[in-house]
């Protein structure tokens, strides 16, 4: 059951709204549910009623005052919207959410006899509208401080009660949600997303790995959003807003956006918070520097892209074990900072995989902010990674880039998964729920960058020489004890990992002490497919050259001498949960 306060000075604009067809003749006999005293005239179901009687019994208070002391916003509007796949709610059920709402927020108090006046009108089956003028009986303001958290606390009782679909609280870290005249304005013109939601993934993405405020800037414009910034009488910037270039309001000016107004930490005080975080100076190539040739072409030259996203993939690597910190602010800082990688993969994706990517990013959002102090240096890998993702540019699916976009989101899903626990163990509802929606979109763009190049690497698997690929599945009939190694040995996937684990063989390594290793990291239990993500940190762990026979070139042997490679040993287990 979702509410939604917003104020207004209009009462009989709203009431002819409410009562009114609606904008495409949405709205079904509208009619009174409750009032305040249970007498307020219906213009929808008493044909002697008309709206201005109704609208002056609601604003006889305010009118009592005069027009020197009135407020200038006097009309509490509070919608209130079961769930979908919610029950239909009857009549009087409907009137006793429509009490209870105004008792919780201070509208009209149990027991109070000055409480404000009001209505409760229903015009569809899943939802009402509650429209309350706020000058009480004794002429006085009505108190309403945190309306929408009482609103909210008063929807999650009902909830419970009455057996509805129990929603998560908010915390006021939401992200202010389109409006419906945006919503039609963009369907008019044709438009999937509001200029409210472009300009805020044109923010993000701007500001993800963004060495200074004046960078964020740049990258604005360069992006074609029109920037205004406030400034002082220093010459200091002050504040700034955005608009879409082309996006006009009625008297043909640009519609522009405060940062707040698209989501709380873009505000330029946070986001100056954020760079501060000091950023890493070196390359990512610098960075992922590794043996075995990882993430290069079949001639030598690395790709930028790969590079950026294999040097991401360390860093999601160490920040599921900052999430395992007893400081709550330094796994907010990587929760926060996570959200820039995410943002930029869906600056720098191919159409094939911009709209999950995108996706995700968009339902992460909410779970990068909460009311935990972010620790900035716990920040500092997080956002190089970003920087250099954006830095490293587009990649495409094949090869080293197909290769490294499905190691990166491979670890990603599973940050993404740890940071939903992290919150849910924080009770922050909300962000828990947020991190399992952009989980869900982020699995489905692995298995997107995935197919190819797993295709390959089960091609070499099943041309493996039989006594290599017996090597392989005793060693993980050791590193797995028990009944576990059962379901590796059978996924589908197998032929990849015995693969993986044959070239790291080649290369020096010992395949049980990879696979322990690959194993200890924590979240494999919740990956759709545990042998394919072990196949990527086997591979990833042991720095071994991506398959470039995803661009078509025909597989070498499997079973090939990779160029030699510090053997892996085995390391202690990472903390778990």
């Amino acid at each position: 059951m979702m509410p939604n306060i917003v104020m207004g000075s209009k009462t009989y604009g709203l009431l002819a709204y409410l009562y009114g067809p609606g904008r495409r003749d949405e709205h079904t006999d509208p009619h009174l549910v409750a009032s305040f005293d249970g007498f307020a005239p219906d213009p929808g179901r008493d044909i002697d009623a008309s709206l201005k009687q109704l609208q002056t019994v609601l604003d006889m208070r305010v009118d009592q005052l005069g027009r020197a002391r009135r407020p200038a916003k006097h009309v509490w509007h509070c919608s209130v919207r079961t769930a979908p796949d919610d029950r239909p709610l009857t009549e009087e059920e409907w009137a006793e959410v429509a009490r209870r709402v105004v008792a919780a927020t201070g509208i009209a108090p149990d027991g109070d006899p000055d409480g404000c006046r009001w209505v409760a009108v229903r015009h569809a089956t899943d939802h009402i509208h509650i429209v309350a003028t706020t000058v009480r009986g004794d002429l006085t303001q009505a108190r309403l401080r945190k309306d929408y958290p009482r609103a909210q606390a008063a929807c999650r009782t009902i909830e419970k009660e009455w057996g509805l679909r129990q929603l998560n609280p908010g915390d006021g870290t939401a992200a202010k949600e389109p409006t419906n005249r945006e919503k039609h304005k963009a369907q008019r013109l044709g438009q999937e997303d509001t200029s409210r939601q472009r300009l805020r993934d044109a923010v993000r993405q701007a500001l993800a790995g963004a060495r200074d405020e004046e960078e964020f800037f740049a990258r604005l414009e360069a992006a074609g959003v029109l920037v205004n910034r406030k400034t002082g009488p220093s010459g200091d910037t002050l504040g700034y807003s955005v608009a879409l270039v082309g996006e006009r309001d009625s008297a043909g000016e640009p519609v522009f956006f405060g940062g707040y107004r698209l989501a709380p930490d873009l505000t330029l005080p946070r986001i100056r918070r954020r760079l501060q975080v000091p950023l890493d100076d070196r390359t990512a190539d610098d960075q992922s520097a590794a043996p075995a040739g990882g993430g290069r072409t079949p001639g030598g030259r690395r790709s930028p892209a790969a590079t950026a996203r294999l040097w991401a993939a360390d860093v999601a690597a160490e920040a599921l074990d900052v999430l395992d910190s007893e400081t709550p602010a330094d796994a907010a800082a990587v929760t926060e900072a996570t959200g820039e990688v995410l943002d930029a993969l869906a600056a720098t994706a191919l159409p094939a995989q911009k709209q999950q990517l995108l996706a995700a990013a968009r339902a992460y959002e909410r779970a990068s902010r909460s009311h935990v102090r972010a620790a900035n240096s716990s920040a500092r890998s997080v956002r190089s990674a970003a920087r250099a993702v954006l830095s490293g540019g587009y990649a495409g699916n094949r090869g080293p880039d197909g290769s490294a976009a499905a190691t990166l989101l491979s670890l990603l899903v599973l940050l993404v998964i740890a940071t939903g626990r992290w919150h849910a163990e924080q009770g922050h509802r909300q962000q828990a729920a947020a991190a399992r929606e952009a989980a869900a979109h982020l699995r489905a763009a692995y298995r997107h960058a995935a197919a190819r190049p797993m295709a390959v690497l089960q091609e070499r698997g099943r041309a493996l020489p039989p006594q290599v690929r017996e090597r392989q599945e005793r060693a993980v009939r050791r590193a797995v004890p028990g009944e576990g190694a059962h379901p590796l040995l059978a996924a589908p996937e197998f032929d990849a990992l015995a693969a993986a684990l044959a070239e790291a063989e080649a290369a020096g390594h010992d395949p049980k002490a990879l696979l322990e290793r690959a194993r200890s990291w924590r979240e494999l239990d919740s990956a759709d497919s545990e042998t394919a993500v072990l196949t990527w940190r086997v591979r990833h762990i042991a720095k071994l050259p991506h398959p470039a026979a995803a661009d078509g070139a025909r597989p070498g042997p499997a079973s090939a001498p990779a160029a030699p490679a510090t053997p892996v040993t085995p390391a202690g287990p990472r903390r778990r949960r």
